[in-house]
C-alpha cells in the first residue's frame, strides 16, 4: 500500500513512477554506449586491425562517438516520451531534428580530419603535389565551412529566418570589412605564398626587412627566426609584396674576390700565376666547372690586381667556406712557388730636397 502511494505520487504534476523509469532509461542508454563500445566496436576494431588497409580502422574512428552520443540521446527521446508536457512536444520534436542535423554535419567534420590525407593523394595522381601549407590551408577552410553550415542548418530547424539574419548584417559587415581589411589582404597574401610557393618552412630567404629561416608559414603571418636566433612574424601581406631572395634554392654558390700582387711581379710571373689558377679550380673536384673567369684586369694603387669570379658546387654556408678556404690555400702555394708576393696599401714618399 505504502508503494502504490510512493508510485502514485507527484513530482511537478506527474507521477513518480513515470520519472522513475525515464531516469532508468535514460541510465540504462549511459550504460548501453559503453556496452556498444566494448561488444560490437571492439570486435569490428580487431577485424579492422588484420586488414591490409587502414581505410576501415578510419571510419570506424569517424562513426564511433556519434554513434556512442546517438544512443544517449535515443535514450533521452525515449525517457521523454514518458514525461508527458504536452507543452513539450514541439520542443523535444525541434530538438531531435537539430540533433539529426548536428550528427550529420559532426560526422561530415570527422571525416575530414581522419581523411585529410587523401588530399595529397588526389593532388599527387594529377601529377603535382600540393604544398602542405595548402594542404592544410584547405582542410582548415573545410572545417570551417562545416561547422558554419552546420549551425546554419541547425538555427534553420529553430525557425531562424539565417538569410535575413545575414542580409541584416549588410551595414555592419560593411564596417567589419573595413575594419578587417588588413587581416583580408594577410589572407589573400597568403593564398599568394602557398600558390607561388616562393619558399617552403626550413628555407633560408632574404627581404629587404628581415634575413633568416622560414620557420612556420601561417594564414596571417610567416615566421623566421634569423641568424641572431629571434623570431620575427612578417605579415604575409607584405612578404607578396615585397622581394625575396631564397637563398636555399641556389644551384651553386659564387665566389667573386681579387687577388693584389706587388709592382715588382714581372710579366712571366703574372702569366704563370694565371695559368696555374686557372688549371687548379678547372681541376678542383668542389668548383662548378661552368664558370671560371681568372684575368689580370688592374692596375691598383698599391697592387697588380687579378679578378677571380667562380661557382661552388655546394651551396651549405659550412661547406662553402672549406672550399674557398682550400683554393685560397693553393692560391697562396702558387703565388709563394713562383716567388711573388701578396701587397697591401702602402704609399710611397718622394722628397726632392731637404732644408739644409
Amino acid at each position: 500500500m505504502n508503494l502504490q502511494l510512493i508510485l502514485d505520487y507527484r513530482l511537478f504534476g506527474l507521477p513518480l513512477a513515470n520519472i522513475s523509469i525515464a531516469i532508468a532509461i535514460f541510465l540504462a542508454g549511459l550504460v548501453f554506449k559503453n556496452l556498444f563500445a566494448k561488444i560490437i566496436l571492439k570486435p569490428l576494431k580487431t577485424i579492422a586491425q588484420h586488414t591490409k588497409t587502414t581505410t576501415d580502422d578510419k571510419l570506424i574512428a569517424v562513426f564511433e562517438e556519434p554513434l556512442k552520443f546517438t544512443i544517449v540521446i535515443v535514450g533521452a527521446y525515449i525517457a521523454t516520451l514518458w514525461l508527458p508536457f504536452t507543452n513539450l512536444d514541439r520542443f523535444v520534436d525541434v530538438s531531435v531534428k537539430s540533433f539529426i542535423t548536428f550528427l550529420i554535419f559532426w560526422i561530415l567534420y570527422r571525416i575530414v580530419d581522419k581523411f585529410s590525407n587523401l588530399f595529397s593523394l588526389f593532388t599527387s595522381k594529377l601529377g603535382r603535389e600540393v604544398n602542405e601549407d595548402i594542404q592544410h590551408f584547405m582542410i582548415k577552410t573545410l572545417r570551417v565551412l562545416i561547422i558554419v553550415m552546420g549551425v546554419m542548418a541547425v538555427l534553420q530547424e529553430w525557425g531562424i529566418n539565417v538569410s535575413a539574419f545575414v542580409a541584416s548584417l549588410g551595414i555592419g559587415g560593411l564596417a567589419f570589412a573595413l575594419a578587417a581589411k588588413d587581416t583580408v589582404a594577410n589572407l589573400f597574401g597568403s593564398l599568394v605564398i602557398f600558390s607561388d610557393r616562393p619558399f617552403k618552412v626550413g628555407d633560408w630567404i632574404e627581404t629587404p626587412a628581415v634575413e633568416g629561416t622560414i620557420e612556420e608559414i601561417g594564414i596571417r603571418s610567416t615566421k623566421i627566426r634569423t641568424f641572431a636566433q629571434a623570431i620575427v612574424s612578417v605579415p604575409n601581406a607584405t612578404l607578396a609584396n615585397t622581394p625575396i631572395t631564397n637563398w636555399s634554392r641556389m644551384g651553386k654558390r659564387r665566389v667573386k674576390t681579387r687577388l693584389g700582387l706587388t709592382y715588382n711581379t714581372s710579366v712571366e710571373q703574372m702569366q704563370a700565376i694565371i695559368q696555374e689558377i686557372k688549371t687548379m679550380l678547372k681541376n678542383h673536384p668542389d668548383v662548378d666547372q661552368e664558370t671560371i673567369l681568372v684575368s689580370f684586369d688592374e692596375f691598383d694603387n698599391s697592387s697588380l690586381s687579378i679578378f677571380l669570379y667562380f661557382f661552388t658546387k655546394t651551396t651549405v654556408w659550412l661547406d662553402y667556406l672549406q672550399v674557398r678556404e682550400d683554393v685560397n690555400f693553393k692560391i697562396m702555394q702558387i703565388v709563394s712557388k713562383n716567388g711573388a708576393q701578396f701587397a697591401f696599401p702602402s704609399q710611397t714618399l718622394y722628397v726632392e730636397s731637404l732644408p739644409k
